[in-house]
């Protein structure tokens, strides 16, 4: 029988390897987005977004393009392509950190 400990650990290792692969999305996303969309770059501070000074307010605007579907109304398909895939990542990345988190209480 497994036991909760390896269950739980399981999950853990999944929900970090599925938060490196959003984080990795979302770099290529704002490389991308330095060509597709320069504006946009500005307003979400591109060049500082990982860093230790980055603007909260700035990357909130990122996630509120992403979260609204803004980009379905952009002309570069790799563009709208990686936007998909970062919502997807974040969504799934979010679902998985939560169930994580209630199996972290349950065991």
């Amino acid at each position: 029988m497994i036991s909760g400990d390896t269950i739980l650990f399981a999950l853990m290792v999944v929900t970090c390897v599925n938060l490196a692969r959003y984080v990795t999305a979302l770099r290529k996303l704002i490389y991308i987005m330095r060509e597709a969309h320069p504006l946009l770059y500005q307003q979400v501070d591109g060049g500082g977004f990982f860093t230790t000074h980055g603007n909260v307010t700035k990357q909130v605007r990122l996630f509120s393009y992403i979260k609204s579907k803004e980009y379905h109304h952009h002309h570069d398909p790799v563009f709208t392509g990686k936007c998909d895939r970062v919502r997807e990542l974040f969504i799934l990345s979010v679902s998985l950190l939560g169930v994580t988190l209630l199996a972290a209480f349950l065991v």
